[in-house]
């Protein structure tokens, strides 16, 4: 697998280094982690080495025959700094070399993630905005942090991203180095993703098995390529909320229809990516349905409006829609045939097909990875080969940015 420098920096958001390094780890990765000396004031040394297996550098003058501070840059194949205070981020954009992480940064040649975590005054300060905007323009990828709880009862824009999000980043880049550009900046995007859960009675409901996993990667990965994004987010497997993403919750087909439709009044790009109920019950029971000895009445259900098909037909000048499709085939027709048809019946600009269970044994709807084909309304298609839900997500945001340009 790869080759990994983690450089930690001196913020209370150390500690979740700790985590970030375990899943890196358990991903395969080679983990070598250097700290800054303020960095080892938050977080021993022996924490780092005990997760990693290696020893933690942090001086310029360990292992000097070894050059470590040249070395270091030349065999990684990613390095990721996180969290990257705003003081690590000022010494970034100046090219200081002023201890072993800095070093290492300047004669890095591989992808470098910087994943800011401060106070909202410091991220919003105009030198650490000149300092981000430096670093991006050099081909830095610079991730918008998260909002919420800081160090004590302070909250806004500066928390450190999860973990999970940041290693997803992490091995997005390692598959697609240049996936993420800031070519959506100005642009409002609105995503749906997971599941619709409608009630049959108060207890039991009607649903589908999509985890959001492949929705929430598009928001995330719009959101740090520059997007405003409002993720309408239905049922899912309990995700942490995607860093520099609104997020509105719902529940039924209708509660999502509702939501997408207000979002997407002065959106640039709608992605339909949810898995919404076809049906629902068309009376929802007062009370539990009982078991009984004998079978009981058939449920009668009822079409749910095609929220795809309303967001085309409201045909807002310049606004794009992207629908999804999971499709198995039958012995007539493959799986292009039915996302083909599919595409000329709904009217989005761009569709994408998966090809879910029957011979290709794949589950889109509950994997970490994903593959299918982005077919477009110009009679393009574009194959997408099985990677991360992040590396769909960014080829599908290529074709989209594209387009709007």
């Amino acid at each position: 697998m790869a080759e990994i420098v983690l450089g930690v920096s001196g913020g209370i958001a150390a500690y979740k280094a700790c985590e970030l390094l375990r899943r890196l780890r358990e991903a395969g990765h080679g983990v070598q982690v250097v700290a800054t000396p303020n960095a080892l004031e938050f977080i021993g040394a022996a924490t780092f080495e005990a997760l990693s297996g290696r020893e933690v550098l942090s001086g310029v003058f360990e292992h000097v025959p070894e050059v470590t501070h040249v070395a270091l840059g030349r065999r990684a194949d990613l390095v990721v700094c996180a969290p990257a205070t705003a003081d690590l981020l000022a010494r970034m954009a100046a090219g200081r070399a002023d201890d072993l992480l800095t070093s290492t940064l300047l004669t890095a040649r591989c992808p470098v993630l910087a994943v800011p975590a401060m106070h909202t005054e410091m991220w919003d300060h105009p030198a650490t905005v000149d300092n981000v905007a430096t670093l991006r323009r050099r081909g830095t990828v610079v991730l918008e942090p998260a909002s919420g709880r800081l160090t004590g009862a302070d909250s806004g824009p500066g928390r450190l991203p999860e973990p999970v999000e940041i290693a997803e980043f992490a091995r997005l880049l390692l598959e697609a180095p240049g996936a993420l550009p800031r070519d959506l900046e100005g642009r409002h995007v609105v995503v749906s993703a997971g599941g619709t859960a409608e009630p049959l009675d108060p207890v039991r409901i009607l649903g589908n098995r999509s985890s959001g996993r492949q929705g929430y990667a598009l928001a995330r990965v719009a959101a740090q390529r520059g997007a405003r994004v409002t993720l309408v987010s239905g049922t899912t497997a309990a995700l942490e909320p995607p860093a520099a993403v609104d997020v509105v919750g719902v529940r039924t087909t209708e509660d999502m229809r509702s939501a997408v439709l207000d979002a997407g009044k002065d959106a640039d790009v709608v992605v339909m990516a949810a898995a919404v109920a076809d049906f629902r019950a068309a009376a929802v029971a007062d009370f539990k349905i009982k078991k009984t000895d004998s079978d009981p009445d058939a449920i009668r259900l009822t079409r749910n409006p095609d929220i795809l098909r309303e967001v085309v037909a409201e045909q807002v000048p310049g606004r794009l829609v992207v629908g999804f499709a999971a499709e198995t085939g039958d012995a007539d027709h493959d799986v292009l045939s039915f996302g083909r048809a599919k595409l000329e019946r709904k009217g989005c600009d761009f569709l994408v097909v998966n090809a879910v269970g029957g011979r290709t044994g794949h589950n889109a709807f509950e994997g970490a990875d994903n593959e299918g084909w982005l077919l477009g309304a110009d009679g393009s298609s574009v194959q997408l080969p099985m990677g991360s839900k992040a590396a769909l997500a960014a080829r599908v945001w290529d074709a989209v940015a594209e387009r709007l340009a």
